[in-house]
């Protein structure tokens, strides 16, 4: 089967590249699951119900998550009954929502996604390492198929959840730091590996952001409000192709489409 995970969505622009972009990209490459992360389509920071219930009406199987999860208080109770919306499995107990779940696909088969977030440079949660073997756990016996979103700063925890996950599910994509990188690759044990998928939104500015606000900020050191960039909107991810009899990923690459 083939999986598109596509980073990042970034505010309204990025709702729009989906919107267009998707379909195109569903019926040329043959894609049978769509994941995305989502944590900053409302005006880049947070995502709202009404937004979730947009995106999962483009086709979207799977919505994930990160740090901007809970930065929309009207999140709250849909999260608790939505469980193809994730937050970070590894948030402590008590957090509302799901860390992971199996959704079936199209084609019948039933792919597990797992949600994490990473601890260098970040919250110090929960270990998402084993946070991960316990979400596992609960799966391996209803997907032979899983796919983990590790939300995370550092390249070099997200390479070390890779190998410690190799051979146990199917891929660990990155997000977060909205730039993809060109690591992808298909680990020893079968396990389809990218640092960072990317992001969907503006690529005129500061990973999304107006440029010249980012700016001022870096140069003043000053509180500055940080708007939506609006020009060159692009979507970006990784697309896995993988044997749902043995859940290994036989590839993986990255994709980078353009709006208009």
């Amino acid at each position: 089967m083939r999986i598109l995970f596509i980073g990042d969505i970034v505010g309204e622009p990025g709702r729009r590249a989906l919107k267009e972009l998707l379909p195109v990209v569903v019926k040329k490459q043959k894609i049978d699951f769509v994941t995305v992360n989502a944590e900053n389509v409302a005006g880049g920071s947070g995502i709202t119900p009404a937004m979730a219930d947009e995106i999962f009406s483009y086709g979207i199987d799977v919505i994930t998550s990160g740090d901007h999860i809970w930065k929309r208080k009207e999140i709250l109770d849909y999260i608790q009954t939505e469980k193809r919306l994730l937050r970070p499995a590894n948030y402590p107990p008590g957090a509302p929502g799901f860390g992971s779940t199996v959704v079936e696909s199209g084609s019948g088969t039933k792919v597990g996604v797992i949600n994490l977030i990473g601890r260098v440079f970040m919250q110090p949660l929960e270990c998402p390492f084993r946070a991960a073997k316990q979400e596992v756990d609960k799966l391996k016996d209803k997907a032979r198929v899983i796919i983990v979103d590790m939300h995370a700063e550092a390249t070099s925890e997200k390479i070390a959840l890779g190998y410690f996950l190799d051979g146990i599910v199917s891929a660990v994509v990155g997000t977060h730091t909205h730039v993809q990188t060109a690591d992808e690759k298909v680990l020893p044990g079968g396990t389809a590996f990218i640092s960072d998928a990317g992001m969907t939104g503006p690529f005129d500015g500061v990973i999304g952001r107006k440029k010249e606000q980012i700016l001022a900020r870096f140069l003043t050191q000053m509180p500055t409000k940080f708007e939506m960039a609006e020009g060159d909107i692009q979507l970006h991810g990784v697309i896995i192709d993988i044997d749902e009899k043995t859940g290994r990923a036989n590839s993986i690459r990255r994709i980078q489409e353009k709006l208009g």
